[in-house]
């Protein structure tokens, strides 16, 4: 017999022991079921609830998703608010710790045929950069939605938030809506809050100082010697000072008031 020949044969007879052993062991178990997400099963931070179909829309409604969003959907469940969102044109990605929920994500989304924009990412939702989405969505707890919120206040003016049913405490919310068409559960509010600008502090403008205290998308203080209120929608600012109604944007330390004429005011440092 030829040495060489032999040590050859017993190499490859090992090397294919080996590959269908490890293929053996990767097989799923025979009858094993598939995944099937209980309502009320326990997760990372909170337990699994979805958000009813047509609450999810009404969310999306008022975040005015459009193909030119990133959506984030922190706890994303089942898939079903990235999806949704994809099938309008948006590219949207799902945070979610549980793998298992992940995987179910990813097939429904191939279902949809939705694969090309909704995405899935296995990920703590504290530890996740959020500063590229234009929209978050999430359906989280109070005491979640708190913990998030220093964070979610230092996103981009301008960034849409929108929560199914609880709140952000006493940073109240831009819109709520409660939806009764096609939705019987509990959780039939949607509620929707934009990044506002920060802007406290002394500001100079040629008609004296504008002197601006803030809380949240709220706004009071004094310009020259006239008391005024008013609120942020992201960057966009009005507010009304004695009987004059003034309206502009916020561009970081410069606030462009446009009526009623063009105004410029430089934050003081």
């Amino acid at each position: 017999m030829n040495t060489r020949r032999a040590i050859s044969s017993l190499v490859m007879l090992a090397m294919t022991v080996m590959v269908s052993t490890s293929a053996f062991a990767q097989a799923p178990e025979a009858g094993q079921k598939p995944f099937e997400p209980q309502v009320g099963q326990a997760g990372k931070d909170v337990v699994w609830v979805p958000t009813p179909q047509a609450v999810v829309d009404k969310m999306l409604d008022m975040a005015k998703v459009t193909k030119d969003d990133f959506v984030m959907d922190l706890g994303s469940g089942d898939g079903r608010t990235v999806i949704t969102a994809a099938k309008r044109g948006a590219r949207a990605m799902g945070i979610e710790y549980n793998p298992d929920m992940v995987d179910l994500s990813q097939k429904n989304a191939e279902a949809a045929g939705m694969t090309a924009r909704a995405t899935f990412m296995k990920a703590d939702l504290f530890e996740t950069d959020l500063s590229k989405a234009s929209v978050i969505t999430m359906f989280l707890l109070p005491s979640i939605n708190l913990k998030l919120r220093p964070t979610i206040l230092n996103l981009k003016p301008g960034t849409r938030i929108v929560a199914n049913t609880f709140t952000m405490e006493d940073w109240q919310a831009d819109e709520t809506a409660t939806v009764t068409d096609g939705c019987s559960s509990s959780w039939c509010t949607a509620l929707f809050w934009i990044v506002p600008a920060k802007v406290e502090g002394t500001w100079g403008t040629p008609n004296g100082e504008l002197k601006l205290t803030q809380t949240f998308q709220m706004i009071s203080g004094m310009l020259g010697t006239q008391a005024l209120q008013g609120r942020l929608r992201g960057a966009a600012i009005e507010f009304t000072a004695g009987t004059t109604k003034y309206s502009g944007t916020v561009d970081g330390n410069t606030i462009k008031l446009t009526s009623p004429s063009a105004i410029t005011a430089t934050k003081k440092m």
